[in-house]
């Protein structure tokens, strides 16, 4: 596999951290919004190809902004191979869930793994019906909106559980001064 420059592709399983899991991105901008959430918030994204776009496409460079090599980034060609590797509780992200995101604790020690499937398709019918106990939604008014986009679905779950975690790992407050130390 080609892993290109402004992308350091690593593995590092670290115990009670969220995880972030793309099965067949499709929209370079929401890929790239993705991962620099992933950066802000020390989570290690994970994509399942096949992809909609080549990695270096230049709107995913964009919207990732200069934090691909502050990126925890793992690729995977099949669901299959990701799921060998996962070691953790997963979370599949479908507006189909019962469970509601906010009602799921996430304060533990475990690595949280939440998969998002396609923008255009979802996760496949298949490996939800087979993980239907670990599904959770976003409530949401679906009468009017199949679904809600993509990148603040990652950051809205993903924010919840650094809260429930009480942000571990993140600065609470920014000051001038932390500038003039980086």
């Amino acid at each position: 596999m080609v892993v290109h420059p402004f992308i350091q592709e690593k593995y590092h399983e670290t115990k009670g951290r969220n995880h972030v899991v793309l099965f067949q991105p499709q929209i370079p901008a929401n890929t790239g919004n993705i991962a620099r959430t992933c950066a802000a918030t020390n989570s290690p994204l994970h994509i399942i190809k096949p992809m909609g776009f080549p990695i270096d496409d230049r709107k995913m460079k964009r919207a990732g902004l200069d934090y691909w090599d502050k990126l925890d980034i793992s690729f995977y060609d099949s669901l299959e191979e990701f799921l060998g590797k996962c070691q953790g509780q997963l979370h599949l992200v479908s507006k189909f869930a019962q469970e509601t995101y906010s009602d799921v604790n996430y304060a533990d020690d475990k690595n949280h793994y939440f998969i998002f499937g396609r923008e255009d398709k979802g996760l496949p019918e298949t490996f939800m019906r087979e993980h239907t106990g670990e599904a959770i939604r976003i409530p949401m008014n679906d009468q009017h909106v199949r679904s809600l986009n993509l990148s603040n679905t990652v950051c809205m779950i993903v924010y919840e559980a650094l809260r429930q975690q009480n942000f571990a790992n993140l600065d609470l407050v920014h000051t001038y001064e932390h500038d003039k130390l980086k």
